[in-house]
């Protein structure tokens, strides 16, 4: 089992405050894993079972609690009054009225609570109206690189996993069958692209259309790195089905694909006038394997931007605000906000060997005059400094 070490220090640092530990994500990226990895921890350093209580609503004998009340009575007559107790609610969405339950044990002093959910309808419904300030969200995604790499341990061809990395699927189920069942791994990714697309999109928001619901989607796993707004989507599509399709339908399966996790909308940032710009994005996907469902993974393929999509996620982890930085005439891959005021300049190219594309892919970092640090990521080998812009082995920074 690979140690998401990340995520669980999070939990660590926010053990026994008074704050509900909201964790999110796409179906099957490990969050229940995760919070069997912080029982277990919190069980080797001397926290008692009887002081953790679990009960995960997507499990048969947890589905005959069919009120938030019949949970709450359930849980509050294991509680001891003595001690501090520990629980978690696994895919608590599933309970009715959820945010009702959460609410009404939050206000326990003895209960440190831990939550998780599928989708952004735990923060974007009632929840966020009833705890506005009283949790935090942390986002569970499928496996890093770094961590892809944990599970290979015993392969020393760095370069050949990272190539793997970018043309295949994360989801830790998904790496484990490709290697004890790799018949098998490709399926489990289609079981998983429909729960997600089926249950989590089209039946929840009661949708008929869902080969336009799919045409969206497609474009927008094909323009990774790209940027795009709904109105430009819906001119493209118009051009290739006889559907009619609006700006804002368009828009609002946009909204459908962020809740569930499949996608991540990064906002504009103009570096010269230090303002978010509006109604343009670029997108990233969850995970690149997911492009292959919908066959628009050729191997080896815009291998640019998947790199791009790699980093974003990286940069994501790493902490801070992380958006697409525009200048007066060029891009910036990304410009990360930390939480200290202090900025970050990212650029991203599969290799610039030649001396035209390393001109092209600094002349935007070289324009910004503040003294922020710079960085040029590549699959190049050599790591240097060109005019004070970092040039960086990816794979190298990756796993730093």
């Amino acid at each position: 089992m690979v140690e998401r070490k990340r995520y669980l220090s999070k939990l660590i640092t926010l053990r026994d405050r008074h704050i509900i530990k909201v964790v999110t994500g796409i179906r099957r990226c490990g969050k229940s894993t995760l919070m069997q990895m912080f029982q277990d921890w919190l069980k080797n350093t001397g926290v008692a079972e009887k002081y953790i209580i679990a009960l995960n609503f997507e499990e048969r004998e947890n589905q005959t609690l069919l009120s938030w009340e019949e949970v709450y009575d359930f849980i509050v007559n294991k509680l001891s009054k003595d001690r501090m107790n520990y629980v978690f609610l696994d895919e608590v969405q599933m309970v009715p009225q959820f945010e009702r339950l959460v609410d009404a044990l939050y206000v326990k002093s003895n209960v440190d609570l831990y939550i998780t959910g599928s989708n952004a309808y735990l923060l974007s419904s009632e929840l966020g109206t009833l705890l506005s300030g009283r949790y935090i969200a942390i986002n569970l995604r499928p496996f890093s690189f770094s961590e892809y790499m944990l599970y290979f341990s015993d392969d020393g061809n760095t370069d050949r996993l990272f190539r793997q990395y970018m043309n295949s699927s994360s989801f830790p189920e998904v790496v484990n069958l490709s290697q004890t069942a790799p018949e098998m791994a490709n399926e489990y990714l289609k079981s998983l692209y429909e729960s997600v697309v089926v249950k989590d999109i089209v039946k929840r928001n009661h949708l008929r259309k869902f080969d336009t619901l799919k045409q969206v989607l497609t474009f927008i796993f094909d323009s990774v790195g790209s940027v795009v707004s709904p109105n430009n989507i819906t001119d493209e599509l118009r051009k290739t089905t006889t559907e009619k399709l609006s700006h804002n339908t368009v828009l609002k399966y946009l909204q459908y694909f962020s809740e569930s996790y499949l996608i991540y909308p990064v906002k504009l940032y103009n570096i010269k006038g230090k303002r978010l710009l509006q109604s343009s994005y670029k997108y990233y996907v969850v995970d690149l394997g997911l492009k292959n469902i919908l066959q628009t993974n050729a191997y080896d393929a815009d291998l640019g931007h998947k790199l791009e999509n790699v980093v974003y996620f990286e940069l994501l982890s790493r902490g801070g605000e992380v958006y697409v930085g525009r200048t007066d005439n060029g891009e910036v891959d990304f410009v990360v906000q930390k939480y200290d005021g202090q900025k970050e300049y990212y650029q991203v190219a599969y290799t610039v060997n030649d001396e035209k594309t390393l001109n092209r892919e600094i002349s935007s970092l070289k324009k910004i005059r503040d003294a922020y640090p710079k960085y040029l990521l590549t699959m190049d080998f050599d790591n240097s400094n060109i005019d004070g812009i970092h040039k960086i082995n990816v794979i190298d920074w990756l796993l730093s």
